[in-house]
C-alpha cells in the first residue's frame, strides 16, 4: 500500500451510539482506515487502566469496550479516541476479521435449500455466493498462478456453467465452515495469550528524595525514579538515569538479542532486563506507554505458521495443477465434459491446506484448558520431536519455595543478626533463594537494616551496602574467587549440609564472611510419575542441570532414579553450552526452567519450556508455559504435542487416499460430478469435523501415567480417542 494511504485519519471521531453502566458501544470512521492497526489499537484500548476487553468490526466501524463503569476510565478512554498515536497506523496493518458465524449458516442453510428454489432464484443466489470465490481465484491466478484458490473458483465456476448450482453453494458452504473453524480456534488461543502472557507487573520500586520504595504501579507519577533489576519487566516508558544493563526486546521489536543501555538511553515498557541494574526516569505511563505492543507481538507470533503447515500448504499448492492436467487430459481423451467436471471437483488441498492449522489451533486451545500455552504452532511442532529433556532443578523437580534449614554466624555475629542482614540485601531480588531469606526473616518479625547501593550479579549472589560497609550474599564462588573472601571458616560445616542435599548462601561484610545460611528445596511429589510418564511417551534422556553443590545434586539423583544424568555447579553460560552440546550430539532436547539465570539454556535449547512463576526474561525466552505448579502441565504438553502431529498425519492420510480413490472413480466415468463432489464435500467435512472436535479432549483431569499408556498405546492402534461474547459479536455488526 502507498505510503499517503497510510496518512492518519486528520480527526478521528468516535460517537456513542449505545450505552449502559460498564458498556460502551462506539461507531467512528476512523476504524475503516486500510492502515489502521487493529491488534494495536485493540491492545492500546485494553492497555488503559479499568478496561477489561474491546472489540473491533472494521466493516460496521463499531467499537464495544468494558470498563470498570467509572467517569475517570470512561473519560480517559474517549481521550484516547479522540486522539490516536500516529504510530496505530501502519502499512503492515492487521485486518483480520472477528470469526461469522452468520456468514457460515447462511451459507450452509443456502446450499441445502438450493434444489427447492426456483430456477431463477436458483442461479440468482448461486451465482451471488459465488462472486467473492471467483474473484478471490482470479486475482490469484493473476498473481501467483495456479494455487488452491484458482481450483476453488474454477470447481464452482464449472459447476454454475453447468447447472449444477447445488455443488457450486455446497462447496462454499465448506470453505466459509473451514475458515470459520480455523478463525475461532486462532481467537480463543490468542484471547488466552493476551490475558496469560503479558507481563503482570503490578509492584515496583521507586526511589523518592533518596528512599527506596516499594508502590504499586498506579502509583508511580512521571519524574519518579523506577528501580529495575535483571530479569524485571520494565512497565513505563521512560530514560536511564543511571546505571548501565542489557535490555531484552523482544517482545517489542521481535528482535532476540539484547539492546546495550546506558545513561540517558530510552527504555520502552514491555521490554526486560537482561542483565545489569537501571535506576529510570518515568516519561510516560499506563495506555501511554509501548506495553500494548506486547499484545501485537503474541498475536503475531501465534499467526506465523509452522514449517509443518507450510509443508501442507506447498504440498497442497502442488496437488492442484495435478488436478488440472488430470481433468484436461481426462477431456482430450474422451471429450467428455462431465467426466472432466467429477475429476476438476474432486480436490485434495481443501483438507489438506485447512486440516493442519484448525487441528494445531484446536489442539493449542486444549493445551491452554489444561494449563499450557503454545506460542505459536512451531512450538507445537518442535515439542513433538524432543526426546531428551532438560530440567534446571530448582523450581522445577524441587518446588522451588526454599526453607531455611541452617543459621551458622561467625564474627561475634548471632542468628537473628545474621538473618536480618542477608534479607535486607536480598530483598529486592526476585528468586526462590532470595524470597526464603526475606520470608523466614517476616516469620521472625525481624527488622531489616537500610539498605542502600543493592547491585545484582546474576547467578552469584546480591551486593549492597549497610551503614556505609559492603555486604556480600552468594555463593562461595562469588565471595570466595570473584570477591577474594576468606571462606574457610565455613568449609567445615559446608561437606555436611551439602550431603544432606542442602543449598548454602555466604555471607560477608566489610570483606569478612559472617555466616552460613544453610536452605532446602522439596521434590515435587508427582516428580517421579511425570518422569515415569515422559518416558512412556518417548522421552529417551533426562538430564538435570544445577548450579547446586555436587552432593545435592546428587541426593536429587537418588531420590528420582528416572533421570538418566546430573550435571551441578554449573553456572547460566555453562548450562547453555551443556544444552548445545546434546544438541550436536543429534538429540532434539527440550529445557524446562524458571529463573533469569535460566535464559541462555531456554534460547539454545529446541523447545524452551518455562514454569508458571517463571521471571519475566524466562517467559519471554521460553516457546512453551506452564500455567499451574506442578509436572502434570509438562507431560500434557508433550503428550498433546505427540497427539497433534498423530492426528495431522491421519488428516493427510483420509484425504490422500478418499480423494485418489474418487478421483480413479471419475476418471473411469463410474461417478457423475454430483456424486463425486459430495463424496469429496463429505469426506472434507469429517476430516475438518475430526481435527476440530479432537481438540475437545480434556487432558487436565487424566492420571499422568494411565494418560502416557493411553496415547503411546495409539501409535500402533487407529482407536478413536460464552454467552457474553457472543452477545457482543451480534450487537457489534
Amino acid at each position: 500500500m502507498r505510503p499517503e494511504f497510510c496518512r492518519p485519519v486528520a480527526r478521528p471521531i468516535f460517537r456513542v451510539v449505545h450505552e449502559r453502566p460498564g458498556r460502551l458501544r462506539l461507531r467512528g470512521r476512523a476504524l475503516a482506515h486500510p492502515c489502521l492497526d487493529l491488534a494495536y489499537l485493540q491492545a492500546l484500548l485494553e492497555a488503559l487502566p479499568g478496561v477489561e476487553s474491546a472489540r473491533i468490526n472494521p466493516k460496521a466501524r463499531s467499537l464495544i469496550v468494558r470498563f470498570d463503569g467509572s467517569a475517570r476510565t470512561r473519560q480517559r478512554l474517549l481521550e484516547l479516541l479522540a486522539d490516536l498515536p500516529v504510530d496505530v497506523y501502519r502499512p503492515d496493518a492487521v485486518r483480520e476479521q472477528a470469526p461469522d458465524p452468520f456468514r457460515v449458516v447462511v451459507s450452509a442453510l443456502l446450499a441445502m435449500a438450493t434444489p427447492l428454489l426456483p430456477l431463477p432464484a436458483r442461479r440468482l443466489v448461486s451465482w451471488a455466493l459465488a462472486l467473492p470465490t471467483l474473484g478471490k481465484g482470479l486475482d490469484t491466478l493473476v498473481s501467483d498462478g495456479v494455487r488452491i484458490e484458482v481450483l476453488d473458483a474454477s470447481a464452482k465456476l464449472l459447476s454454475l456453467l453447468r447447472g449444477d448450482y447445488f455443488t457450486a453453494n455446497a462447496i462454499g458452504a465448506l470453505l466459509d465452515l473451514g475458515e470459520y473453524v480455523e478463525a475461532t480456534s486462532e481467537q480463543r488461543s490468542t484471547d488466552l495469550l493476551k490475558r496469560l502472557l503479558t507481563p503482570q507487573t503490578e509492584t515496583v520500586w521507586i526511589e523518592r528524595t533518596g528512599v527506596e520504595t516499594k508502590v504499586t504501579l498506579t502509583e508511580v507519577v512521571p519524574g519518579d525514579i523506577l528501580i529495575c533489576g535483571p530479569g524485571e519487566l520494565i512497565p513505563i516508558d521512560g530514560r536511564v538515569h543511571s546505571g548501565e544493563a542489557a535490555v531484552n526486546q523482544a517482545s517489542l521489536t521481535g528482535e532476540s538479542l539484547p539492546v546495550p543501555v546506558a545513561p540517558g538511553s530510552p527504555v520502552l515498557s514491555g521490554a526486560v532486563i537482561h542483565e545489569g541494574h537501571l535506576r529510570i526516569r518515568v516519561e510516560q505511563i499506563g495506555a501511554e506507554t509501548s506495553m500494548a505492543r506486547i499484545n501485537r507481538f503474541l498475536e503475531t507470533a501465534l499467526r506465523t505458521r509452522s514449517t509443518g503447515e507450510a509443508r501442507s500448504t506447498q504440498l497442497a499448492d502442488r496437488l492442484v495443477p495435478l488436478t488440472f492436467l488430470t481433468g484436461l487430459g481426462v477431456f482430450a481423451l474422451t471429450r467428455d465434459l462431465s467426466r472432466a467436471a467429477s475429476v476438476l471437483t474432486v480436490d485434495y488441498s481443501c483438507a489438506i491446506k485447512l486440516s493442519n492449522p484448525v487441528a494445531v489451533r484446536a489442539n493449542i486451545f486444549a493445551a491452554s484448558r489444561a494449563g499450557v500455552l503454545f506460542k505459536g504452532a512451531q512450538a507445537l511442532e518442535n515439542l513433538d520431536q524432543v526426546d531428551t529433556l532438560v530440567f534446571d532443578k530448582t523450581g522445577t523437580l524441587t518446588t522451588g519455595a526454599m526453607q531455611v534449614a541452617d543459621l551458622i554466624p561467625f564474627q561475634g555475629l548471632d542468628e537473628p543478626g545474621l538473618l536480618a542482614l542477608a534479607a535486607g540485601a536480598e530483598e529486592h531480588y526476585e528468586h526462590p533463594v532470595a524470597r526464603a531469606v526475606v520470608a523466614e526473616a517476616a516469620a521472625r518479625a525481624l527488622a531489616l537494616p537500610a539498605i542502600s547501593q543493592v547491585d545484582f550479579v546474576v547467578a552469584h549472589g546480591v551486593s549492597a551496602y549497610v551503614d556505609d560497609q559492603r555486604v556480600l550474599v552468594g555463593s562461595r564462588h562469588f565471595l570466595a574467587d570473584d570477591e577474594g573472601i576468606d571462606c574457610t571458616a565455613a568449609d567445615g560445616y559446608a561437606g555436611d549440609l551439602h550431603a544432606q542435599g542442602k543449598s548454602l548462601l555466604y555471607v560477608a561484610r566489610a570483606g569478612q564472611l559472617v555466616g552460613l545460611i544453610a536452605l532446602i528445596d522439596r521434590i515435587r511429589p508427582e516428580a517421579e510419575p511425570a518422569l515415569a510418564a515422559l518416558k512412556m511417551l518417548g522421552i529417551r534422556r533426562t538430564v538435570v542441570l544445577t548450579g547446586d553443590h555436587r552432593d545435592a545434586g546428587r541426593a536429587l539423583a537418588r531420590a528420582l532414579p528416572a533421570i538418566d544424568e546430573v550435571c551441578w555447579e554449573l553456572k547460566p553460560e555453562e548450562k547453555a553450552k551443556t544444552v548445545q552440546a546434546l544438541r550436536e550430539q543429534g538429540q532434539r532436547v527440550a529445557f524446562l526452567g524458571d529463573g533469569v539465570n535460566d535464559a541462555p539454556a531456554l534460547i539454545s535449547a529446541d523447545v524452551g519450556i518455562g514454569m508458571p512463576q517463571a521471571a519475566d526474561l524466562a517467559r519471554e525466552a521460553a516457546q512453551v508455559l506452564l500455567l499451574r505448579e506442578d509436572l502434570q502441565g509438562l507431560v500434557a504438553a508433550v503428550a498433546i504435542a505427540r497427539h497433534t502431529q498423530r492426528v495431522l498425519r491421519r488428516c493427510a492420510q483420509a484425504s490422500i487416499g478418499i480423494n485418489s480413490a474418487t478421483m480413479a472413480l471419475a476418471v473411469a466415468g463410474v461417478l457423475p460430478p454430483v456424486v463425486a463432489a459430495s463424496i469429496h464435500n463429505g469426506s472434507t467435512i469429517g476430516i475438518l469435523g475430526y481435527a476440530a472436535l479432537d481438540g475437545r479432549k480434556d487432558w487436565s483431569s487424566t492420571p499422568l501415567a494411565p494418560a502416557a499408556a493411553a496415547l503411546a498405546s495409539l501409535s500402533t492402534s487407529d482407536a478413536a480417542t460464552q454467552s457474553r461474547a457472543e452477545a457482543d459479536d451480534a450487537d457489534i455488526a
